[in-house]
């Protein structure tokens, strides 16, 4: 019920109460719903009854049976909640009423938004047909205005046709209204003209003029002729020409030929009318073939078509594709064919791009000297080198040996500057430093006065010499107890090396890289040489250096160590070095710091190269990258093609020698990885050597970098183990060694790595069998037994029987049977070894031919294992 039916509202003795509600739905829509609360009636006890009924409570009495009623502070409470939740009702309308308002604003406001955008579409659309009908209108105007043009040209060009001279009547001017009916029955009468021709030659008899007759006005030969040469013309050039509606819509035959196309077929045209084509005199050019050459690549260096290459091929018996190569012969036979000249040229003509002229005298200038420290292990060239460069390199390196060639720059006290190389000691390194003989000025050879002069000297001499470079010997610990400076100087003289005490030309200088003593003395002395060498080098020209080492940097990729010996090697030089090829990335000096340039005699670490290098591979620096790409092709195709023939002259003699001869040799595979490309040759070249007639170490792989999983794959196919010299395993790698069960082995010392690929090796060696002689039995007489066969009865004369033994049976001192003993018993028992002097019973296994007075030989076999020299 509502408020308007007369009841009264909510009170304390009201009835029903009725009101609305205003419902809130999705999108803005309300409702307002009329709603109606009932509410019991609750009897409210006197005001004596409820006193009475209160002491009764308070007194004890049944609570069940008190009164229900509501007290005045519990109505004014409830009174002050109902007020609180109208207010509350209230503020939630208004809130939502807000919330209406915002949320229309908001629909409004993103409507207004589309409109305008959908207004702006409208005009951006309405503006580009705009433009596009103006752009279609003025191409009509102008296509238009061209056939205007073309027609005006056509009608006065029928005007002057049809005036036959001008003595005999004078041309009468007419508009272009006039004369466009005109071009219009003129080109009317040309298409009926070929009919008209053909039903006259059928009905008269052909009329010859002759050929000083004047010409009459509208005669029927020049109506034939004028419309035979103008349906012509207007052919040619209706199919030749290009309009600017074909030009603007592409054609509507699909694919139109191109204006270059038209304008050869007019002029061919036009030549043909004038009397003939001219013969275009043809190019003669020298076309350079090398060994091989692709059927297309000769077509492009004679600028002929291929088919017309192919198609000659073909008439020479050559059934060949484009694609397909052929020899220098056969091209020079098309070459010739086709009249131009041929240029033979070589492969290795890709190299003739590398500068090699030679530097004119005004262009050197000095250069600093390369000095390569050389010498027996352990004699202390790098604590020398330590000593002149204030520097602690011996201390990076494992074992206390030098294992790389390290390159450094010295500036002496005086200023001048020094490069030097300091090469490894040990019998594994001999290539690294034949290496640093080839590239340096000066050697100083290390020899320490305590112990004279070792092989590894010797050997040292020997890379000297064959060098050619001069020698200054530096005898180094002079300030040990033991040393003996004049030992060495007399031992070098077995080598044919005289130093200057001894009268000769070899300088010579006691040093002590522990105190620094005779230092300074040294740096005099190879002052001294290198002033005497005067050596110079053009630093303004393409680079070329030595790599010196190389190795596979993780985070920097291919790095070489290269010393630079002509012109200036600079930041962005694209060289090739052996078979790899790159671009300059960066240089990284000797102290690590990054440089623009190096000059010559200037070592540097470079990097930016697509691949590992082998040391001792020579830079050049080229001009572009397809040249160096090219000739690294060059070079690489050239050591495949030697290793193949290589392979290829082996006969078939030879296999089957070899392979018959391995079937008796025991092989330890291995793999090796080293940190740097000289190690990895050093580590291979020591493996060659581990081995003889019956076991050897084959290297399946040596390289440069991490161990990677395919590393461990080939492992696990040969059944070799890893070996990383200063090298670790990637994770994946390890996973893969757990999973296939391949032994991965660290080194960083070369000396624990040859002893244990030898002791490895050893262990394929078959154990050397010795005998030991344990005793003799001599045969007193010999027994026929039952199930056993014959029996000897013995009598040991030296030394001890035992079953287990081997015997051997003598008869007058000469060997007749080798075996084992069957039995051995005492009596009647069956013993395990029988002492000298006593008797016994033996049999022996599968042999009977046993006599009286035979000797038993009795011996123990024991297996000795042999170990590689």
């Amino acid at each position: 019920m509502s408020e308007n039916d007369g009841k009264k509202t909510l009170g304390l003795k009201g009835g029903a109460r009725s009101g609305s509600v205003k419902q809130s739905f999705s999108h803005g829509r309300t409702k307002n719903v009329v709603v109606e609360t009932k509410r019991k009636r609750v009897v409210v006890p006197k005001p004596g009854a409820g006193k009475a009924g209160a002491g009764g409570g308070q007194a004890g009495g049944d609570p069940s049976r008190r009164p229900a009623g509501i007290s005045d502070a519990e109505m004014d409470r409830r009174l002050k909640a109902l007020q609180l939740a109208k207010a509350r009702e209230a503020e939630e309308a208004e809130q939502r009423a807000a919330d209406e308002k915002r949320r229309d604003e908001e629909r409004q406001r993103r409507r207004e938004e589309i409109e305008a955008k959908e207004r702006e579409e409208r005009e951006r659309e309405e503006a580009l047909k705009a433009k596009a009908e103006e752009e279609e209108r003025k191409k009509r105007e102008a296509a238009e205005a061209v056939k205007r043009e073309r027609e005006e040209r056509e009608a006065s060009r029928k005007a002057v046709l049809a005036t036959p001279s001008r003595s005999a009547q004078a041309p009468q001017p007419r508009s272009a209204k006039k004369a466009e009916p005109e071009a219009a029955q003129a080109e009317t009468a040309e298409k009926a003209a070929p009919a008209a021709r053909e039903a006259q030659s059928q009905a008269q008899p052909k009329t010859f003029t002759k050929p000083d007759a004047t010409p009459r006005k509208g005669g029927r030969e020049d109506r034939d002729r004028d419309a035979r040469g103008k349906g012509n013309r207007d052919d040619n050039r209706r199919s030749g020409k290009l309009t600017l509606n074909q030009a603007m819509s592409g054609g509507e035959g699909g694919r139109q030929r191109s204006m270059a196309a038209m304008k050869r077929k007019q002029e061919r045209a036009r030549q043909k009318a004038m009397g003939g084509i001219e013969n275009r005199e043809k190019v003669v050019r020298d076309v350079q073939v090398p060994e091989t050459i692709v059927v297309s690549e000769l077509a492009n260096r004679m600028a002929e078509r291929v088919a017309d290459v192919v198609k000659a091929l073909m008439q020479n018996g050559m059934m060949v594709t484009q694609n397909q190569a052929i020899d220098a012969d056969t091209a020079e036979l098309i070459v010739e064919e086709f009249g131009h000249k041929i240029v033979r040229v070589s492969d290795s003509d890709v190299e003739d791009v590398i500068d090699s002229v030679e530097d004119k005298e005004e262009d050197l200038q000095s250069r600093p000297p390369v000095v390569t420290v050389m010498g027996h292990v352990d004699h202390g060239k790098t604590s020398l080198l330590d000593a002149i460069r204030h520097a602690k390199v011996v201390s990076g390196e494992a074992g206390g040996i030098t294992q790389h060639i390290g390159a450094y720059q010295v500036t002496t006290d005086n200023g001048q500057i020094l490069s030097f190389l300091d090469t490894p000691g040990h019998a594994a390194f001999t290539s690294m430093r034949a290496r640093g003989a080839q590239v340096t000025d000066i050697v100083v050879l290390v020899v320490a006065a305590d112990d004279a002069v070792m092989p590894q000297t010797v050997e040292a001499i020997s890379h000297a010499k064959a060098a050619g470079v001069p020698m200054i010997v530096a005898i180094n610990k002079v300030d040990k107890p033991d040393a003996d400076p004049m030992k060495v100087r007399t031992d070098l003289l077995q080598h044919s090396v005289v130093v200057e005490q001894m009268s000769g030309e070899v300088q010579d200088v006691e040093v002590s890289a522990k105190t620094g003593q005779g230092l300074d003395e040294l740096l005099e002395a190879i002052a001294l040489q290198s002033e005497i060498l005067e050596l110079k080098a053009n630093p303004n020209r393409a680079a070329s250096g030595a790599v010196i080492e190389a190795q596979l940097d993780v985070g920097r990729g291919p790095v070489a160590t290269v010393l630079v010996q002509n012109g200036t090697l600079k930041q962005g030089d694209i060289f090739v070095v052996g078979e790899q090829w790159g671009k300059v990335r960066a240089l990284v000096d000797d102290k690590g710091n990054r440089v623009q340039e190096a000059g010559p005699s200037v070592p540097v670490e470079v990097l930016g190269l697509n691949g590992t290098p082998e040391a001792g591979d020579v830079l050049n620096v080229v001009e572009t990258e397809a040249q160096a790409r090219e000739i690294a092709e060059y070079r690489e195709q050239a050591a495949k093609d030697k290793r193949a023939a290589a392979g290829a002259a082996t006969t078939l003699d030879q296999l089957m020698a070899k392979a018959k001869a391995d079937e008796n040799v025991a092989e330890l595979p291995i793999l090796v990885k080293a940190d740097v490309q000289g190690s990895a040759e050093a580590i291979a070249q020591a493996m060659e050597k581990i081995g003889n007639d019956e076991v050897r170490v084959r290297l399946l792989h040596s390289g440069v970098g991490a161990i990677t999983e395919s590393d461990i794959g080939l492992a696990e196919a040969s059944g070799a183990p890893v070996i990383g010299f200063n090298v670790r395993a990637n994770a994946p790698a390890r996973a893969a060694a757990n999973q296939k069960g391949v032994e991965i082995r660290y080194y960083s010392v070369i000396y624990d790595l040859v002893d244990d690929v030898k002791a490895a090796a050893s262990g394929l060696l078959s154990a050397e069998v010795r005998e030991n002689f344990i005793g003799y039995a001599e045969i007193k007489e010999v027994f026929k037994v039952s199930h056993v066969g014959k029996v000897a009865g013995c009598l040991v004369t030296e030394g001890i029987a035992r079953r287990s033994a081997g015997v051997r049976l003598l008869r007058d001192n000469v060997v007749i049977h080798e075996g084992t003993l069957k039995t051995l018993k005492r009596f009647k028992d069956e013993v395990a070894e029988v002492q000298s002097g006593q008797e016994c019973g033996m049999a022996f296994e599968n042999y009977d031919g046993i006599r009286p007075g035979d000797v038993i030989e009795i011996f123990e076999r024991e297996e000795v294992e042999r170990q590689l020299a």
